[in-house]
């Protein structure tokens, strides 16, 4: 009985091995190199994909979102991006009553949710215009001065300052005005600003370079040689 007993671990052990084994047959998956060697014309998954100048492609994605692919003819892509990512921006936009997006580095006020809505490119650029204007425009007090007037009627400009928590300022007039809707639009325009970097990268580095379609794995086990059992059934239909 123990004699048996080994036998049937050492089967088991055998049994459990040959998993491993199989699946060390299979190389790990590697991003193609041409990806960031520079070359323009790449092949995705037996298809060849033209970047042109991804320089310029990386650019027009972040300045308009999809605006690379279409420059490089991939218009599906392009459509879907242009559509996904500005919907969300516009809705966070809408949802902070339009004051949810401005640039502003002032103490109290240190927009830095600003840096991450900038991802959108053009559509966040007019808040740095009437960042700068807001500027100028503010006295040696931190205060801003009675003969200001935003650009747009106010489309993207900054509070009016001081800014303080303690105190009933412009910002607090936005909350009061949107409640949660002001957080909500902030967090929309940054998600949305996020989303179009892997936009840009991948407008720059094109579609991901590995083999996703299975075409490769199945056009492997067509090239496998026959095997002695299909070796015989083959024989046997032709002299049948």
């Amino acid at each position: 009985m123990a004699q048996r007993s080994r036998k049937s671990r050492d089967s088991e052990n055998k049994a459990g091995d040959s998993p491993s084994k199989s699946s060390s047959k299979n190389p790990p998956i590697q991003v193609n190199p041409k990806v960031f060697n520079g070359n323009t014309q790449i092949e995705v998954d037996g298809l060849q994909v033209d970047l042109r100048n991804r320089y310029l492609a990386a650019f027009l994605a972040w300045l308009v979102p999809g605006a690379g692919h279409f420059y490089q003819g991939r218009h599906t892509k392009g459509t879907l991006f242009v559509i996904s990512i500005l919907s969300i921006w516009i809705l966070g936009f809408a949802l902070g009553g339009f004051h949810v997006v401005y640039a502003s580095w002032y103490p109290g006020d240190k927009r830095w949710h600003y840096f991450l809505q900038a991802g959108v490119g053009s559509a966040a650029l007019p808040a740095l215009v009437q960042g700068n204007r807001m500027r100028l425009a503010t006295d040696s007090r931190g205060r801003t001065r009675q003969d200001y007037v935003p650009l747009w009627n106010g489309f993207m400009a900054p509070p009016h300052r001081p800014v303080d928590e303690s105190e009933a300022d412009e910002v607090a007039a936005w909350y009061a005005r949107r409640g949660s809707g002001y957080e909500m639009g902030t967090w929309y325009t940054m998600i949305a600003g996020l989303l179009n970097l892997l936009v840009v990268y991948d407008a720059f580095g094109g579609p991901l370079a590995v083999p996703i379609s299975g075409r490769k794995k199945q056009d492997s086990k067509d090239s496998d040689p026959p095997t002695d059992n299909e070796e015989l059934a083959s024989g046997f239909a032709e002299s049948s």
